[in-house]
């Protein structure tokens, strides 16, 4: 019954706030296109475009998410500004060719099944969700490995298909970027040292039941978003964040500043007393959750903003490393997962 009336509680929350957006998606020729995804990025929130290439799609404007419009054959368009009150009329233009096409086949040292167990585990992680989670289109998956820069890349010109299982999500994953960076000739975990990817998310609910929601939950406890949103709140404790300088734990209000505003949270990082005016990150932290997660924090970035789910705006800026960044897709939950201790 508490179960119950919580989640009563929290639809009223949600539908209070949230807003709709509606438009139409054409081709260059003004043609209607239907069956386009539209979708906000790292969320459940989606919706396909009619017949006509309508669409009406639910949101919160304080999520400050990007609007993402997919459809196969076409370009996807990126909508960061819009207007709940202004329909939208959004053209796609045709993709000029398959990323299959500019990938240039040649004889390798490393194999076809060495470069996808590397992306697994810098694509999925290595954690127990990152090793459950399969990626149902591997085949579309393709690599061109840099040896002069030793520098792996993944490409893809279909989104990657990904299923949670311990989560309950499937995950559709428009890869912008993959790239991995050894320190020599190699395909091997111990030899990286520089893993990033970038890409836009849309999650469906594929299981939910209560095992799953314990998994969510654990999932969600400490992890990138969880700390974002205790730092803006000013939640810390021992069985929470504890934030430490150089072995010695420090007051977080000496390390940041923050400033509630209208749609979004104003976070300034002061800088470290000790750092050296060489060093280009403004301060570094290390993080330990629960007594037991160690992570460290790099920030580069004196400013950045933290919206409702746990977004932010600098996340290219602020690099983590240790538990945190053991994290990858497989321990992905949906921006608008609601967490309850």
């Amino acid at each position: 019954m508490k179960n119950l009336i919580t989640l009563f509680f929290l639809t009223l929350v949600l539908n209070s706030f949230s807003q709709n957006i509606a438009g139409k998606v054409f081709n260059k020729n003004k043609t209607p296109l239907a069956g386009v995804n539209i979708y906000f990025d790292g969320t459940t929130f989606s919706t396909i475009s009619d017949e006509n290439g309508n669409f009406t799609l639910n949101y919160d404007p304080k999520t400050k998410n990007i609007l993402v419009i997919s459809f196969m054959g076409y370009q996807t368009e990126y909508i960061s500004d819009f207007y709940s009150n202004k329909e939208l009329n959004i053209y796609l233009s045709l993709s000029v060719k398959d990323l299959k096409e500019v990938v240039i086949k040649r004889k390798d040292i490393f194999t076809r099944k060495q470069k996808l167990q590397l992306f697994r585990q810098e694509f999925l992680g290595k954690t127990p969700n990152g090793k459950a989670s399969i990626i149902k289109n591997e085949e579309d998956i393709y690599f061109k490995y840099d040896k002069k820069n030793f520098v792996l890349k993944a490409f893809s010109d279909k989104p990657l298909i990904i299923i949670s299982p311990s989560l309950g999500y499937e995950i559709n994953y428009e890869l912008e970027n993959f790239e991995v960076t050894f320190g020599k000739l190699s395909i091997y975990s111990n030899d990286i040292i520089l893993s990033y990817y970038k890409g836009f998310s849309r999650f469906e609910e594929i299981n939910n039941s209560n095992e799953i929601s314990m998994h969510r939950k654990k999932a969600y406890e400490g992890s990138q978003v969880h700390f974002f949103k205790n730092l803006t709140n000013n939640i810390w404790g021992t069985e929470q964040f504890l934030i430490s300088n150089n072995g010695h734990l420090v007051d977080a209000n000496n390390c940041f500043k923050i400033h509630k505003e209208e749609d979004s949270i104003k976070v300034e990082v002061i800088q470290n007393s000790e750092k050296d005016e060489n060093e280009k990150f403004v301060a570094s932290y290390d993080l330990l959750y629960n007594q037991k997660e160690e992570s460290n924090v790099i920030f580069e970035t004196n400013t950045f903003y933290v919206y409702k789910y746990g977004n932010n705006s600098n996340i290219e800026n602020i690099i983590f490393s240790g538990r945190i960044s053991e994290e990858k897709v497989g321990d992905m939950l949906p921006l608008n997962y609601v967490y309850i201790p």
